[in-house]
């Protein structure tokens, strides 16, 4: 009986212990089949049409007055509409109605405003855009209404204490777009204290601009004097008119320029088009909105596919698809040659197809290239690091994908941007500034001493074209071969660009006062470039730019900040070299030369201008007044010719490189098509949700056999143990049965 009771309890132990193995087993299983540990979002989402995007530096500002950068841009095009959009498939880029019927009527007038007669001069153009009915606004509490009054137009302190964004508000309205929005948005423009970048470009060509914001500007301004506070508040610009922009009725209104401006119709596609409705200013001027940061510049309101649900740009930012959206339809033709004809099975389907979008601040590319190997990012760009493992170079020089890419089911596209990256010289710098020959030549030798063809192997990959000057391929004035060569930094040997040797940039070093890179009293010359580039990736960049002003003896100390630093010190004249680059706005040189025209200096328009290298050639200039307005024809390339041979020679910019794009997105991102010039892309594209949660389980099983490895280890190890102190509790009850 005794030896049959220590034998039981010995066989119990022992099956407690390996039925705790066993559960433990299993619960390592349950888990590894069911979910996936290091799944970063919920289940709901995952399985739902939501896209999972990145950015790297948060918008500065989402207003569309003001915002003219790319990042802030790609947020801001879904949310916003402008009168017009570019076809998504056609090539080349074409204008299409987007909250309107048709295209512009464009009626040609005399100087007396009336319909010219004979062979009279174009005095003015005048624009009639037509608005389609029945679009509405995204829900906002800036358009509740209580009593005929806005129900939220005058927050007390106990309302604000409970509100931390727009979605605190419990209340939504909505109300449909009109004419006079439109209108609203161009005096937006005209309010000097908006700082809206292109004020002083539009005020060239919009009839009454210059007054309007003349008188606007100082009446503000007069009331801010008597009441900072003001600035906070509304200021109420429909008691002002435009005399060349008018509200003709509930669907019309009208935009008169001064004499001919082709490329105006481009400009009505652009963000700083798009309508504001008064109702949002007036919401969003109160102080105690301001004082929380909750402004038409951090919580845009559009009519877009999109509404901008979440802002926070230390962590996350959210697109929901806007319920009030008005109908638009996926196009049904203009499949542009060589497309992939998949492009076209969503023909005629109502847009948008996602409904939400996650965006994740990535600030560095390891990370965000494994997300996207892991399917937790839909899309991704190929940084250095990882070009090897993506993309591998045939014998003609072709890109295609590796086999491990191609095993996951991803695509790609790439293709020469309408962009220049450039490091740009402040020319209103004493010392690389200035318009004398000397000064050129300090120029000249550093765009011949940073070497982009180099950079370009190094960082990018081969991924990008060296710069003879300010307008890239594909935009008419590009010059191909020995005709677009820039002879101060390139000769044509054996049928090619060449760089000019180091030699003759040292010369050139010497010629500007600086003989290797001396000083007169003998010191190093030393430069300042301010940049953005301050995270872990751009260290080796920056460091090549320092060795390649060190190869004229030159010391480079870089100044690094954040992105919104950087670019108020750009604007501000107070950098002396930068780098930075230029998306098209639209298909016309003029987008790419009005960067360098004097009028839109940084220096001479409160640091709202597009010209942040401040140069100002008055020949240039001359030659770019009359260019402006002219059609395309060889006449307008002549000049356009002449043009880029002065700054060739003057040398702003060290002309970088166009960059060409590589995108890579998974066999479940649909209708992924390049459309650079488009900002409002993403209700086109469509997300096959249930075949994304298939890849991502099978990619991300968890390994959990090492765990199960090491717990049985750990068994063997204490099992001894267990078998020794069981020993030790039957010697002792035995002893204490013999005592009795």
């Amino acid at each position: 009986m005794k030896n049959r009771w220590m034998g039981s309890a010995k066989t119990n132990g022992l099956s407690v212990f390996l039925l705790s193995a066993l559960l433990l087993f299993s619960v390592f299983s349950s888990v590894g089949c069911q979910a996936l540990w290091n799944q970063p979002y919920s289940h709901a989402q995952i399985e739902s049409s939501t896209l999972f995007s990145s950015f790297s530096e948060p918008p500065k500002h989402l207003d569309p007055v003001v915002s003219y950068s790319s990042n802030e841009w790609s947020i801001l095009g879904q949310i916003y509409e402008p009168p017009l959009q570019y076809h998504y498939l056609k090539r080349p880029y074409t204008l299409e109605p987007l909250t309107l019927q048709t295209l512009p009527e464009v009626r040609y007038l005399n100087a007396a405003g009336q319909a010219l007669q004979n062979n009279q001069t174009v005095a003015y153009s005048e624009y009639t855009l037509t608005l389609k009915p029945n679009v509405f606004y995204q829900p906002h509490p800036a358009f509740v209404m209580q009593d005929g009054r806005l129900k939220y137009g005058d927050l007390s302190e106990a309302q604000l204490k409970t509100i931390h964004s727009v979605a605190d508000f419990k209340e939504q309205g909505t109300r449909e777009l009109l004419a006079e929005d439109y209108v609203y948005a161009i005096k937006r423009m005209g309010l000097r204290q908006n700082h809206s970048p292109i004020l002083d470009t539009m005020q060239h060509y919009i009839v009454g601009l210059r007054e309007f914001s003349s008188l606007a500007s100082e009446d503000y301004a007069a009331k801010i004097a008597g009441d900072p506070q003001v600035k906070n508040r509304f200021f109420d610009l429909r008691n002002y008119a435009i005399s060349g922009v008018k509200v003709i009725d509930k669907y019309r209104f009208s935009i008169r320029i001064k004499g001919e401006y082709p490329q105006f119709l481009y400009w009505l596609s652009m963000n700083f088009f798009a309508p504001i409705p008064w109702e949002a200013e007036r919401f969003y001027k109160q102080p105690g909105l301001v004082a929380k940061n909750i402004t038409l510049d951090t919580s845009p309101v559009g009519t877009g596919p999109y509404y901008l649900a979440e802002n926070n740009p230390n962590k996350r930012m959210r697109l929901v698809a806007n319920p009030n959206f008005h109908d638009e339809f996926y196009p049904v033709d203009g499949l542009a040659e060589g497309a992939d004809a998949a492009l076209l099975n969503d023909a005629g389907k109502k847009l948008p197809f996602i409904k939400e979008v996650v965006y994740t601040l990535e600030k560095e590319s390891v990370p965000l290239w494994n997300k996207f190997l892991q399917g937790y990012y839909d899309a991704s760009g190929v940084s250095s690091d990882s070009f090897d493992q993506a993309v591998s170079i045939g014998a003609g020089g072709g890109m295609q994908l590796t086999q491990e890419m191609q095993d996951k089911g991803i695509g790609f596209l790439t293709t020469v941007q309408p962009t220049i990256m450039y490091l740009g010289f402040n020319m209103a710098d004493p010392v690389v500034g200035g318009y004398s020959e000397q000064q050129r030549k300090l120029r000249q030798a550093l765009s011949i001493a940073v070497n982009y063809d180099e950079y370009i192997t190094i960082f990018l990959n081969g991924r990008g074209v060296a710069a003879q000057g300010p307008i890239p391929p594909g935009i008419s004035g590009y010059q191909t071969g020995q005709a677009g060569l820039n002879p101060y930094t390139f000769e044509w040997q054996n049928g090619r660009a060449q760089r000019k040797a180091l030699e003759q940039a040292k010369r050139l070093l010497a010629e500007a006062g600086y003989p290797e890179g001396r000083l007169p009293d003998g010191s190093p010359l030393t430069l300042y470039f301010d940049t953005p580039a301050t995270g872990p990736d751009s260290k080796a960049q920056l460091n090549w730019y320092r060795k390649q002003f060190a190869k004229l003896g030159i010391e480079l100390v870089i100044r690094a900040t954040d992105y919104n630093r950087f670019q108020d010190k750009v604007r501000g004249a107070k950098a002396q070299m930068f780098v930075w680059g230029w998306n098209a706005d639209y298909p016309d040189p003029e987008n790419f030369l009005f960067l360098l025209y004097g009028g839109n200096a940084a220096i001479h328009t409160n640091g709202a201008g597009i010209n942040s290298a401040n140069y100002d050639n008055p020949e240039f200039n001359r030659l770019f007044e009359q260019i402006k307005t002219m059609a395309d024809s060889p006449e307008r390339r002549d000049l356009i010719a002449q043009m880029v041979a002065i700054a060739q020679r003057d040398a702003p910019w060290v002309w970088g490189f166009y960059p060409q794009s590589l995108a890579l997105y998974h066999g479940w991102y649909h209708n992924v098509w390049a459309n650079p010039l488009a900002n409002n892309t993403l209700k086109y594209k469509r997300i096959d949700a249930a075949q994304r949660t298939a890849m991502q389980q099978q990619w991300n099983q968890p390994v959990i056999w090492p765990l199960i490895l090491v717990f049985a280890l750990l068994l063997l190890a204490v099992y001894p143990l267990y078998r020794a102190y069981r020993a030790r509790q039957t010697k002792r009850l035995v002893a204490t049965e013999e005592r009795f």
